[in-house]
């Protein structure tokens, strides 16, 4: 197996079913794939969306029978995520690895990086004064929070004591309330896939990865598979204010998913990413390097809580949806002036990855800069019927 694939595969890859997303140029649009090792199926006839794939009964049974009748693979690999890494649309690459899903996200699920929105907000978006705040915030707090239960006595108890000294917060209400913050992150069909440029605005000067665990979960409220995610953040203008939070959030090429879906399975279960790490490495034109830890036995809230604060009988999904479920990892390592902490630049190359997942890797753009997103659902729509008719 090539250096590229061990890099980017799951480590137990040959056990995994991992489903994608090619463009396809000759074909004129997106094909559902599947992808064992350096082999890239193509499951069009069998399942013409990924929604609709995973809408059914054991989609992971689904795609194992399609790729046994497939024959022959149709595509590389390697060379599908060579081409998405050179930006060259005229090949075929890979894209975002969901189609007609919402993209959900739930925030301040983290103890640490709740105490850091806290801070931004107070901060006002100033980076200066939040690491003044960071001392403060943490002093109130008698150093943690850890183990406290969101919605719980102990939680009253810390609100209590955080109102008295000034900074209670709304992101501490979502963060240890009884209701998780969740919001919609970017419209179906806007996300970017592994290899591509991803954005932050040109007026944004404190802005920051969030590595993340992607669950994709059907219409009625069954998580069948998980991804990773960068849910880009822009933390100068949503710390201005939190009624901000679609345009530090909402950008283009800000919702960056893949590089597969991993189904589950008789292997590998909800219960399997419980533990994971999710890693996060960051490396600059200027030889700056961030890496972070996002570690799932520290979320604050369960998988099927989250799960159930976005579907139910106040809010349904009929084509299911991809949920962003929090990052532990918020950056104050400076990245020049001190006290300043950190902010992308154009060039950073974002590296995402877990043992179970893979590696989604993406470079820093403007959001201005970026080409433009014109590929939306009439065109989407268009291009099944014909490939229908």
């Amino acid at each position: 197996m090539s250096d590229l694939l061990k890099r980017v595969l799951p480590e137990d890859a040959e056990k995994a079913v991992l489903v994608a997303r090619v463009w396809d140029p000759s074909a004129g649009g997106p094909r559902v794939a599947a992808v064992r090792g350096d082999e890239v199926y193509d499951l069009q006839s069998e399942a013409p969306t990924v929604a609709g794939l995973l809408a059914g009964d054991d989609p992971a049974a689904v795609v194992r029978s399609a790729v046994s009748r497939a024959g022959e693979p149709r595509w590389s690999t390697a060379d599908l995520l060579e081409a998405a890494e050179a930006g060259d649309h005229s090949r075929p690459h890979f894209l975002a690895p969901i189609d007609l899903q919402v993209v959900k996200a739930c925030g301040v699920t983290f103890v640490e990086s709740m105490i850091e929105r806290v801070i931004e907000e107070r901060a006002g978006g100033d980076p200066h004064r939040a690491a003044e705040l960071r001392e403060r915030v943490g002093a109130a707090l008698g150093g943690s929070l850890d183990g406290v239960r969101p919605g719980s006595v102990e939680a009253e108890r810390a609100k209590t004591v955080l109102q008295e000294e000034g900074l209670w917060s709304q992101y501490l209400e979502v963060g240890i309330g009884k209701d998780p913050e969740v919001f919609t992150k970017a419209p179906v069909l806007s996300s970017v896939g592994y290899g591509a440029r991803i954005g932050v605005l040109e007026a944004s000067e404190w802005n920051n990865p969030e590595p993340e665990l992607v669950l994709l979960v059907t219409p009625d409220g069954r998580p069948v598979g998980a991804t990773l995610g960068n849910d880009v953040n822009l933390r100068d203008i949503e710390g201005r204010s939190a009624l901000l939070l679609g345009k530090a959030k909402d950008n283009n090429a800000s919702s960056a998913l893949g590089p597969f879906i991993r189904l589950f399975d008789g292997d590998f279960t909800l219960d399997s990413l419980r533990n994971e790490e999710i890693l996060l490495d960051v490396q600059g034109d200027d030889g700056f390097r961030l890496e972070g830890r996002n570690s799932l036995a520290h979320i604050s809230r369960p998988f099927e809580e989250l799960i159930a604060a976005t579907v139910g009988r106040h809010h349904q999904y009929p084509d299911g949806f991809a949920l962003f479920t929090g990052t532990l990892f918020a950056p104050v390592q400076d990245r020049g002036e001190s006290g300043k902490g950190f902010t992308h630049r154009v060039g950073d190359k974002v590296e995402i990855s877990s043992p179970r997942l893979g590696t989604l890797a993406n470079t820093v753009a403007l959001c201005e800069e970026l080409p433009p997103w014109d590929y939306g659902l009439r065109d989407f729509f268009a291009y099944l019927a014909r490939r229908t008719a």
